[in-house]
Protein backbone atom coordinates (compact mmCIF):
# COMPACT_ATOMS: atom_id res chain seq x y z
CA UNK A 1 0.00 0.00 0.00
CA UNK A 2 1.43 3.43 -0.76
CA UNK A 3 2.23 5.64 1.75
CA UNK A 4 -0.52 7.88 3.68
CA UNK A 5 -1.50 11.55 2.85
CA UNK A 6 -4.24 14.54 4.01
CA UNK A 7 -4.25 17.06 1.13
CA UNK A 8 -6.31 19.98 1.20
CA UNK A 9 -8.33 20.91 -1.95
CA UNK A 10 -9.45 25.05 -2.99
CA UNK A 11 -11.03 25.94 -5.94
CA UNK A 12 -10.63 29.56 -6.96
CA UNK A 13 -12.61 31.09 -9.27
CA UNK A 14 -13.82 35.07 -10.71
CA UNK A 15 -17.30 35.45 -11.00
CA UNK A 16 -16.21 37.79 -14.41
CA UNK A 17 -15.64 33.90 -15.80
CA UNK A 18 -17.76 31.16 -16.39
CA UNK A 19 -17.58 30.37 -12.44
CA UNK A 20 -20.53 28.10 -12.35
CA UNK A 21 -19.25 25.62 -14.79
CA UNK A 22 -15.92 25.91 -12.66
CA UNK A 23 -18.42 24.61 -9.87
CA UNK A 24 -19.90 21.93 -11.61
CA UNK A 25 -16.25 20.80 -12.92
CA UNK A 26 -15.35 21.07 -8.94
CA UNK A 27 -17.88 18.90 -7.83
CA UNK A 28 -17.28 16.28 -10.23
CA UNK A 29 -13.56 16.34 -9.12
CA UNK A 30 -14.58 15.99 -5.36
CA UNK A 31 -16.53 12.67 -6.28
CA UNK A 32 -13.36 11.01 -7.96
CA UNK A 33 -10.89 12.00 -5.54
CA UNK A 34 -12.46 9.67 -3.35
CA UNK A 35 -11.33 6.87 -6.01
CA UNK A 36 -7.50 7.51 -4.70
CA UNK A 37 -6.12 4.77 -2.08
CA UNK A 38 -4.67 6.12 1.07
CA UNK A 39 -5.39 9.86 0.99
CA UNK A 40 -7.47 11.72 2.76
CA UNK A 41 -9.09 14.47 0.87
CA UNK A 42 -10.20 17.67 3.35
CA UNK A 43 -12.13 19.83 0.26
CA UNK A 44 -13.25 23.60 0.68
CA UNK A 45 -17.13 23.19 -0.37
CA UNK A 46 -17.74 26.62 -1.72
CA UNK A 47 -15.79 28.04 -4.23
CA UNK A 48 -12.82 30.67 -3.23
CA UNK A 49 -13.49 33.71 -4.75
CA UNK A 50 -12.40 36.79 -2.30
CA UNK A 51 -9.52 37.37 -0.43
CA UNK A 52 -11.49 36.83 2.82
CA UNK A 53 -12.64 33.30 1.26
CA UNK A 54 -8.94 32.40 0.97
CA UNK A 55 -8.29 33.42 4.62
CA UNK A 56 -11.05 31.09 5.70
CA UNK A 57 -10.16 27.92 4.08
CA UNK A 58 -6.53 28.47 5.16
CA UNK A 59 -7.67 28.22 8.62
CA UNK A 60 -9.55 25.32 8.16
CA UNK A 61 -7.45 23.65 6.13
CA UNK A 62 -4.57 24.28 8.54
CA UNK A 63 -6.92 22.99 11.34
CA UNK A 64 -6.94 19.54 9.59
CA UNK A 65 -3.22 19.32 9.69
CA UNK A 66 -2.63 18.97 5.90
CA UNK A 67 0.17 17.72 4.03
CA UNK A 68 -0.34 19.72 0.83
CA UNK A 69 -2.55 21.81 -0.72
CA UNK A 70 -4.42 20.93 -4.25
CA UNK A 71 -5.28 24.49 -5.22
CA UNK A 72 -7.39 24.10 -8.73
CA UNK A 73 -7.92 27.51 -11.13
CA UNK A 74 -11.35 26.59 -11.40
CA UNK A 75 -11.25 30.25 -13.94
CA UNK A 76 -8.89 33.49 -13.55
CA UNK A 77 -9.00 34.55 -10.34
CA UNK A 78 -7.09 37.12 -7.74
CA UNK A 79 -3.63 36.61 -7.50
CA UNK A 80 -3.84 36.85 -3.66
CA UNK A 81 -6.05 33.94 -3.24
CA UNK A 82 -2.84 31.23 -3.33
CA UNK A 83 -0.65 33.60 -1.51
CA UNK A 84 -3.06 33.64 1.38
CA UNK A 85 -3.49 29.66 1.45
CA UNK A 86 0.03 29.53 1.47
CA UNK A 87 1.06 32.00 3.84
CA UNK A 88 -1.27 30.02 6.87
CA UNK A 89 -0.17 26.57 5.47
CA UNK A 90 3.64 26.91 4.63
CA UNK A 91 3.65 23.19 2.62
CA UNK A 92 3.40 22.19 -1.25
CA UNK A 93 0.99 23.58 -3.84
CA UNK A 94 -0.59 21.79 -6.82
CA UNK A 95 -1.21 24.50 -9.42
CA UNK A 96 -4.03 22.97 -11.05
CA UNK A 97 -5.29 24.31 -14.52
CA UNK A 98 -8.53 23.16 -16.22
CA UNK A 99 -8.74 22.45 -19.75
CA UNK A 100 -10.89 25.30 -21.70
CA UNK A 101 -13.97 24.73 -22.01
CA UNK A 102 -15.89 25.29 -25.41
CA UNK A 103 -16.02 28.88 -26.56
CA UNK A 104 -19.56 30.39 -25.71
CA UNK A 105 -20.41 33.18 -28.30
CA UNK A 106 -16.41 33.79 -28.54
CA UNK A 107 -15.52 34.31 -25.04
CA UNK A 108 -13.20 32.49 -23.26
CA UNK A 109 -14.90 31.04 -20.37
CA UNK A 110 -12.51 29.92 -17.38
CA UNK A 111 -9.05 30.84 -18.65
CA UNK A 112 -7.47 28.81 -16.02
CA UNK A 113 -4.34 28.13 -17.74
CA UNK A 114 -3.80 32.15 -17.15
CA UNK A 115 -4.36 31.41 -13.74
CA UNK A 116 -2.03 28.47 -12.99
CA UNK A 117 0.47 31.31 -14.65
CA UNK A 118 -0.35 33.93 -12.38
CA UNK A 119 -0.30 32.10 -9.33
CA UNK A 120 3.28 30.17 -10.50
CA UNK A 121 4.76 33.77 -11.42
CA UNK A 122 3.90 35.47 -8.22
CA UNK A 123 5.00 32.35 -5.74
CA UNK A 124 8.14 32.69 -7.38
CA UNK A 125 9.18 36.09 -7.31
CA UNK A 126 8.15 36.09 -3.68
CA UNK A 127 10.98 32.91 -3.22
CA UNK A 128 8.75 30.29 -2.68
CA UNK A 129 9.78 27.30 -4.94
CA UNK A 130 7.66 24.26 -3.74
CA UNK A 131 4.84 24.48 -5.91
CA UNK A 132 3.92 21.92 -8.66
CA UNK A 133 2.09 23.20 -12.24
CA UNK A 134 -0.42 20.58 -13.88
CA UNK A 135 -3.00 20.95 -16.50
CA UNK A 136 -5.44 18.28 -16.69
CA UNK A 137 -8.87 16.96 -16.01
CA UNK A 138 -7.65 14.56 -12.82
CA UNK A 139 -5.34 15.39 -9.79
CA UNK A 140 -1.69 14.78 -10.52
CA UNK A 141 -1.27 11.51 -8.77
CA UNK A 142 2.33 11.55 -9.46
CA UNK A 143 2.32 15.01 -7.34
CA UNK A 144 0.34 13.18 -4.61
CA UNK A 145 2.91 10.66 -4.42
CA UNK A 146 5.64 12.91 -3.91
CA UNK A 147 3.86 14.71 -1.05
CA UNK A 148 3.22 10.55 0.42
CA UNK A 149 7.05 10.21 0.52
CA UNK A 150 7.67 13.82 1.82
CA UNK A 151 4.98 12.97 4.59
CA UNK A 152 6.33 9.70 5.35
CA UNK A 153 10.12 10.95 5.79
CA UNK A 154 8.36 13.67 8.75
CA UNK A 155 6.43 11.12 10.22
CA UNK A 156 9.02 8.06 10.11
CA UNK A 157 10.73 6.65 13.16
CA UNK A 158 13.94 6.44 11.99
CA UNK A 159 17.39 4.66 13.90
CA UNK A 160 20.62 3.89 13.68
CA UNK A 161 21.97 0.60 15.67
CA UNK A 162 26.04 1.46 16.17
CA UNK A 163 26.90 3.62 13.52
CA UNK A 164 28.25 3.72 9.67
CA UNK A 165 30.51 0.76 8.79
CA UNK A 166 34.48 1.25 9.25
CA UNK A 167 35.66 3.87 6.47
CA UNK A 168 32.48 4.66 4.84
CA UNK A 169 32.52 8.12 5.17
CA UNK A 170 30.58 9.26 2.34
CA UNK A 171 27.32 7.46 3.86
CA UNK A 172 27.89 9.36 6.59
CA UNK A 173 24.95 11.91 7.74
CA UNK A 174 25.27 15.07 9.55
CA UNK A 175 21.72 15.15 12.02
CA UNK A 176 21.27 18.71 11.94
CA UNK A 177 21.15 19.09 7.96
CA UNK A 178 19.26 15.95 7.70
CA UNK A 179 16.43 17.10 10.04
CA UNK A 180 16.59 20.19 7.59
CA UNK A 181 15.87 18.81 4.71
CA UNK A 182 13.66 15.63 5.16
CA UNK A 183 12.35 16.08 8.94
CA UNK A 184 13.82 13.36 9.75
CA UNK A 185 15.62 12.83 13.11
CA UNK A 186 17.23 9.59 13.55
CA UNK A 187 17.60 7.76 17.21
CA UNK A 188 20.79 6.36 17.74
CA UNK A 189 21.17 2.76 19.73
CA UNK A 190 23.46 0.10 20.56
CA UNK A 191 24.54 -2.79 18.95
CA UNK A 192 23.76 -4.42 22.35
CA UNK A 193 20.35 -3.42 22.06
CA UNK A 194 20.15 -6.08 19.60
CA UNK A 195 22.46 -8.96 21.24
CA UNK A 196 21.24 -8.45 24.55
CA UNK A 197 17.49 -8.87 23.50
CA UNK A 198 15.45 -11.16 25.22
CA UNK A 199 13.39 -13.75 23.26
CA UNK A 200 11.51 -17.18 23.79
CA UNK A 201 12.30 -20.71 22.22
CA UNK A 202 9.15 -20.40 20.14
CA UNK A 203 10.35 -17.19 18.61
CA UNK A 204 13.47 -18.95 17.47
CA UNK A 205 11.73 -21.87 16.26
CA UNK A 206 9.28 -20.03 14.17
CA UNK A 207 12.09 -17.93 12.68
CA UNK A 208 13.88 -21.46 11.87
CA UNK A 209 11.01 -22.92 10.61
CA UNK A 210 10.85 -19.68 8.37
CA UNK A 211 14.52 -20.12 7.40
CA UNK A 212 14.67 -23.48 6.24
CA UNK A 213 10.82 -23.46 4.39
CA UNK A 214 12.49 -20.56 2.50
CA UNK A 215 16.34 -21.23 1.55
CA UNK A 216 18.38 -24.50 1.31
CA UNK A 217 20.15 -24.50 4.62
CA UNK A 218 22.36 -27.57 3.38
CA UNK A 219 25.77 -25.25 3.69
CA UNK A 220 25.24 -24.33 7.22
CA UNK A 221 25.29 -25.96 10.56
CA UNK A 222 23.06 -26.12 13.03
CA UNK A 223 24.45 -24.12 15.28
CA UNK A 224 24.86 -21.15 12.16
CA UNK A 225 21.22 -21.66 12.01
CA UNK A 226 20.21 -21.18 15.27
CA UNK A 227 21.84 -18.15 15.39
CA UNK A 228 20.86 -16.82 12.22
CA UNK A 229 16.90 -17.28 13.39
CA UNK A 230 17.87 -15.87 17.04
CA UNK A 231 19.26 -12.21 15.35
CA UNK A 232 15.54 -12.18 12.91
CA UNK A 233 13.48 -12.94 16.16
CA UNK A 234 15.47 -10.60 18.05
CA UNK A 235 15.66 -7.83 15.62
CA UNK A 236 12.37 -8.17 14.87
CA UNK A 237 10.93 -7.79 18.35
CA UNK A 238 13.26 -4.94 18.68
CA UNK A 239 11.97 -2.98 15.67
CA UNK A 240 8.20 -3.74 17.19
CA UNK A 241 9.32 -2.32 20.70
CA UNK A 242 10.82 0.82 19.26
CA UNK A 243 7.99 1.11 16.47
CA UNK A 244 10.46 2.00 14.37
CA UNK A 245 9.64 2.35 10.62
CA UNK A 246 13.15 2.17 9.12
CA UNK A 247 16.64 1.05 10.83
CA UNK A 248 20.06 1.57 9.75
CA UNK A 249 22.89 -1.68 11.48
CA UNK A 250 26.35 -1.21 11.66
CA UNK A 251 26.06 -4.64 10.43
CA UNK A 252 30.53 -5.93 10.97
CA UNK A 253 32.47 -6.35 12.55
CA UNK A 254 30.80 -6.37 15.84
CA UNK A 255 27.91 -8.38 15.25
CA UNK A 256 29.80 -11.44 13.65
CA UNK A 257 32.21 -11.07 16.93
CA UNK A 258 30.34 -10.31 19.94
CA UNK A 259 26.72 -12.42 18.29
CA UNK A 260 28.52 -15.10 16.43
CA UNK A 261 27.13 -14.04 13.33
CA UNK A 262 26.54 -11.31 10.60
CA UNK A 263 22.93 -10.25 9.96
CA UNK A 264 22.73 -10.42 6.76
CA UNK A 265 20.79 -13.87 6.58
CA UNK A 266 18.16 -12.34 9.17
CA UNK A 267 17.70 -9.28 7.35
CA UNK A 268 16.78 -10.78 4.20
CA UNK A 269 13.93 -12.72 6.23
CA UNK A 270 12.61 -9.49 8.09
CA UNK A 271 12.91 -7.16 4.55
CA UNK A 272 10.48 -10.27 2.85
CA UNK A 273 7.89 -9.23 5.14
CA UNK A 274 8.07 -5.35 4.41
CA UNK A 275 10.63 -4.08 7.74
CA UNK A 276 12.63 -1.07 6.24
CA UNK A 277 16.42 -2.60 7.02
CA UNK A 278 19.70 -0.64 5.53
CA UNK A 279 22.72 -1.95 5.98
CA UNK A 280 26.39 -0.95 7.34
CA UNK A 281 25.05 2.15 9.29
CA UNK A 282 23.74 3.65 6.07
CA UNK A 283 20.60 6.30 6.89
CA UNK A 284 20.42 8.02 3.69
CA UNK A 285 19.63 4.38 2.33
CA UNK A 286 17.35 3.45 4.90
CA UNK A 287 15.39 6.72 4.00
CA UNK A 288 15.76 6.02 0.02
CA UNK A 289 14.28 2.40 1.00
CA UNK A 290 11.44 3.75 2.77
CA UNK A 291 10.86 6.54 0.52
CA UNK A 292 10.67 3.59 -2.83
CA UNK A 293 7.61 1.99 -0.57
CA UNK A 294 5.60 5.10 0.31
CA UNK A 295 5.46 5.83 -3.44
CA UNK A 296 3.60 1.99 -3.32
CA UNK A 297 6.84 0.28 -4.52
CA UNK A 298 7.11 -3.19 -2.97
CA UNK A 299 10.19 -4.48 -0.82
CA UNK A 300 13.25 -2.37 -1.84
CA UNK A 301 16.76 -3.58 -1.66
CA UNK A 302 19.60 -1.38 -0.94
CA UNK A 303 22.40 -2.88 -3.43
CA UNK A 304 26.15 -2.31 -4.51
CA UNK A 305 26.91 -0.88 -7.92
CA UNK A 306 29.24 -3.98 -7.85
CA UNK A 307 30.43 -4.38 -11.61
CA UNK A 308 30.37 -2.90 -15.08
CA UNK A 309 30.40 -4.49 -17.94
CA UNK A 310 31.49 -1.85 -20.65
CA UNK A 311 31.31 -4.65 -24.04
CA UNK A 312 28.11 -6.03 -23.39
CA UNK A 313 26.73 -2.67 -21.40
CA UNK A 314 25.37 -4.00 -18.22
CA UNK A 315 25.78 -3.72 -14.81
CA UNK A 316 25.67 -5.99 -11.44
CA UNK A 317 23.47 -4.48 -8.47
CA UNK A 318 24.96 -6.75 -5.93
CA UNK A 319 25.31 -7.30 -1.90
CA UNK A 320 26.80 -9.26 0.27
CA UNK A 321 23.41 -11.37 0.68
CA UNK A 322 20.79 -9.05 2.50
CA UNK A 323 18.50 -8.94 -0.40
CA UNK A 324 14.66 -9.28 0.69
CA UNK A 325 14.08 -13.37 -0.11
CA UNK A 326 10.57 -13.06 -1.86
CA UNK A 327 12.63 -11.31 -4.58
CA UNK A 328 14.24 -14.34 -5.58
CA UNK A 329 13.88 -15.68 -8.95
CA UNK A 330 12.12 -18.62 -8.54
CA UNK A 331 15.10 -20.40 -10.90
CA UNK A 332 18.44 -19.89 -9.13
CA UNK A 333 18.50 -22.13 -5.54
CA UNK A 334 18.10 -19.94 -2.49
CA UNK A 335 19.90 -20.64 0.22
CA UNK A 336 22.68 -19.52 2.86
CA UNK A 337 25.99 -19.55 2.86
CA UNK A 338 29.09 -18.78 5.12
CA UNK A 339 31.70 -17.65 3.15
CA UNK A 340 33.23 -14.92 4.61
CA UNK A 341 34.18 -13.99 8.88
CA UNK A 342 35.61 -17.32 9.23
CA UNK A 343 31.45 -18.96 9.28
CA UNK A 344 30.10 -16.17 10.93
CA UNK A 345 28.99 -14.07 7.85
CA UNK A 346 26.03 -16.49 7.15
CA UNK A 347 23.88 -14.24 4.06
CA UNK A 348 21.39 -15.46 1.30
CA UNK A 349 22.53 -16.62 -1.79
CA UNK A 350 20.63 -15.96 -4.68
CA UNK A 351 19.41 -14.36 -7.64
CA UNK A 352 16.84 -11.69 -7.94
CA UNK A 353 13.92 -11.86 -10.44
CA UNK A 354 14.16 -9.93 -14.13
CA UNK A 355 11.92 -7.35 -14.84
CA UNK A 356 11.81 -3.40 -15.37
CA UNK A 357 12.95 -1.59 -11.66
CA UNK A 358 13.74 1.87 -10.83
CA UNK A 359 16.89 2.58 -8.30
CA UNK A 360 17.25 5.99 -6.17
CA UNK A 361 19.18 7.07 -3.92
CA UNK A 362 18.91 9.87 -1.54
CA UNK A 363 22.28 11.60 -0.83
CA UNK A 364 24.20 14.36 0.81
CA UNK A 365 27.07 16.14 0.30
CA UNK A 366 27.74 19.08 2.43
CA UNK A 367 24.56 21.10 3.23
CA UNK A 368 22.75 19.78 -0.26
CA UNK A 369 20.90 17.08 -0.60
CA UNK A 370 20.45 15.40 -4.39
CA UNK A 371 18.28 12.51 -5.41
CA UNK A 372 19.57 10.43 -8.09
CA UNK A 373 17.28 8.33 -10.09
CA UNK A 374 17.55 5.53 -12.82
CA UNK A 375 15.35 2.99 -14.47
CA UNK A 376 16.59 -0.25 -15.84
CA UNK A 377 15.56 -3.45 -16.66
CA UNK A 378 16.77 -6.73 -14.91
CA UNK A 379 17.94 -9.47 -17.46
CA UNK A 380 18.19 -13.33 -16.39
CA UNK A 381 21.34 -14.63 -15.13
CA UNK A 382 22.96 -17.78 -13.71
CA UNK A 383 23.98 -18.18 -10.56
CA UNK A 384 27.64 -17.64 -10.60
CA UNK A 385 28.56 -15.74 -7.15
CA UNK A 386 27.59 -15.52 -3.36
CA UNK A 387 25.33 -12.56 -2.27
CA UNK A 388 22.20 -11.58 -3.96
CA UNK A 389 22.27 -9.80 -7.43
CA UNK A 390 20.79 -8.91 -10.42
CA UNK A 391 22.38 -8.10 -13.94
CA UNK A 392 20.75 -4.93 -15.38
CA UNK A 393 20.35 -3.09 -18.49
CA UNK A 394 20.14 0.85 -18.15
CA UNK A 395 17.92 2.75 -20.73
CA UNK A 396 21.53 4.66 -22.12
CA UNK A 397 24.63 3.55 -21.97
CA UNK A 398 25.91 2.07 -18.92
CA UNK A 399 29.31 4.40 -19.08
CA UNK A 400 27.37 7.45 -19.10
CA UNK A 401 25.23 5.75 -15.33
CA UNK A 402 28.74 5.24 -14.13
CA UNK A 403 29.72 8.81 -14.73
CA UNK A 404 26.78 10.30 -13.74
CA UNK A 405 27.37 8.45 -10.39
CA UNK A 406 31.43 8.93 -9.86
CA UNK A 407 31.28 12.93 -11.05
CA UNK A 408 28.87 13.46 -9.03
CA UNK A 409 30.45 11.32 -5.37
CA UNK A 410 27.19 9.30 -5.14
CA UNK A 411 27.68 7.02 -2.94
CA UNK A 412 28.08 3.15 -3.74
CA UNK A 413 24.42 1.83 -2.29
CA UNK A 414 20.95 2.57 -3.60
CA UNK A 415 17.51 1.34 -3.28
CA UNK A 416 16.01 -0.64 -6.37
CA UNK A 417 12.36 -1.47 -6.69
CA UNK A 418 10.06 -3.69 -9.01
CA UNK A 419 8.51 -1.35 -11.63
CA UNK A 420 8.39 2.45 -12.74
CA UNK A 421 8.91 5.23 -9.69
CA UNK A 422 11.23 8.01 -11.38
CA UNK A 423 8.56 11.11 -12.09
CA UNK A 424 7.48 11.12 -8.10
CA UNK A 425 11.08 11.70 -6.72
CA UNK A 426 11.43 14.41 -9.39
CA UNK A 427 8.64 16.65 -8.12
CA UNK A 428 9.48 15.52 -4.46
CA UNK A 429 13.07 17.24 -5.27
CA UNK A 430 11.38 20.53 -7.21
CA UNK A 431 9.52 20.80 -3.78
CA UNK A 432 12.39 20.17 -1.33
CA UNK A 433 14.53 22.16 -3.16
CA UNK A 434 17.22 19.34 -4.38
CA UNK A 435 19.19 18.35 -7.03
CA UNK A 436 18.12 15.76 -9.51
CA UNK A 437 21.28 13.40 -11.10
CA UNK A 438 19.82 10.69 -13.19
Amino acid sequence: MKGAAIIGVVCFARKTFDYEAAREIYENIKVRLGDIENVTFYCIDELVIEIEDARKAAATLLAKGVDACACISGTFHLGHLPLEIYKVLQKPLLLWGLPELPYDGGKIRLNSLCGVQLNASNLYKAGIRNYHPHVGETIDEDWIDAVRVRSALQNAHVGVVGSRAHGFFNIDVYDPALYRATGVLVDHYEISDIINREITDEEIGARKYQLTDRFDVSSITEKQLTLVAALAAKLNSFLTAEKIDALAIRCWPEMARDFGIAPCASMSLLQSEDSILACEGDIDGALSMLAHRAAGAETPYLFDFSQINLKENYALLWHCGVAPCNLHDGKSICSLDSYFAGGRGVTADFVLREGEVSILRFDSAGDRYRVFLQKARGVPMEKELKGTYLKVLFEGDVQYVLEKMLYNGIAHHASMVYGTFIRPFEILARIQGWDVIK
